[in-house]
Parts: structure tokens; C-alpha cells; sequence
């Protein structure tokens, strides 16, 4: 028998948490950087953790204006995301020590964009053997370490790293 523990779901299932009414990521843009898992926000893009992550660590970079493609966005935005990727890939490096990085953006929902109406750029780590049995034969995947164990750890990276400083 397979056990899957997913205590984070509690609040939703006790109706602690009511489903997001608008964009997810908009939503994020006001709201307090804890509650939220925002890592860090510069002039036009902040990072988050993916909380349905494939791997410990799995960031997203996500930009303030609401454009379904990168193709929607000024120069100064991407500019940013690219030098916040960066930034990113450092503190993941400081906190977790992976050998490799899978970097990239699903852009419409036919490529396997969950929110597709918002632009976003993902930093996954990964390691020799994360994808082994469980994730192959078992149909599951292990995430050795928490969404807040992770926050807490790459938000003092940062700050450790690079300070209060935005782009």
C-alpha cells in the first residue's frame, strides 16, 4: 500500500483556505511575502516556490504584468527575469547543491501550462536518480523536504547573497 502525505491540503479540506477567485499570480503581487512563499521581488518580476513542485527547491520566476507569453512583456521585464534567474540559480546552488537545472516555460495550456493566462519561468533542481523507481514503476514522487523548509532556506540565501538589492 502506497502513502502519499500531503499535509498541506488540511487547511483546504477543512475549508480554511477557499479556492482563489482572479489570477493566481496577480493575486500574489499585494499579498504578504510568508503567506505567499515570494523568495524575493524585484522592479518587474518576484519569485516564488511552485507548491506543487517536482522537485525540493522548484521556483518560479513570475513577472508583475499579466501577459499570457514573454512576447507580451517590455524589455525591461525580460531583462530582469533573466538576471533574477540567475540570482536564483545561485541560491539554489547555496541551499540544496544540485548537480543540474531544468529552466523553462510551458506557454499555452497544450504545453502543459497549468495557469497559461499568466507568463511564468521555471527553475527546477535536480539530482542523478530523482526521477528512480518511486517516480517510474510507483507513480510517485518524493519531495524530500518541505515547501516551508525550502522558503525559509532560499529566502536567507538570498538575502544572504545578494541582500535587499533589486536590479
Amino acid at each position: 500500500m502506497n502513502h502519499l502525505w500531503t499535509p498541506w491540503r488540511m487547511a483546504y479540506i477543512k475549508g480554511e483556505k477557499k479556492p482563489i477567485a482572479g489570477c493566481l499570480f496577480c493575486n500574489k503581487v499585494n499579498e504578504d511575502d510568508d503567506a505567499e512563499q515570494v523568495v524575493y521581488r524585484s522592479k518587474y518580476v518576484y519569485v516564488t516556490l511552485n507548491l506543487y513542485p517536482y522537485n525540493s527547491g522548484h521556483l518560479m520566476v513570475v513577472p508583475y504584468q499579466h501577459a499570457a507569453t514573454q512576447e507580451d512583456l517590455p524589455v525591461e521585464a525580460l531583462t530582469d527575469m533573466m538576471l533574477t534567474i540567475n540570482q536564483a540559480l545561485a541560491a539554489l546552488r547555496k541551499v540544496y547543491n544540485p548537480p543540474a537545472f531544468n529552466l523553462g516555460a510551458n506557454l499555452g495550456q497544450a504545453a502543459g501550462a497549468g495557469i497559461a493566462e499568466h507568463f511564468h519561468f521555471h527553475i527546477v533542481p535536480r539530482w542523478p536518480g530523482d526521477a528512480n523507481f518511486m517516480s517510474v514503476v510507483g507513480e510517485t514522487r518524493v519531495i524530500p523536504d518541505t515547501i516551508d523548509n525550502s522558503y525559509r532556506a532560499l529566502k536567507s540565501a538570498w538575502q544572504e547573497l545578494f541582500g535587499n538589492e533589486s536590479q
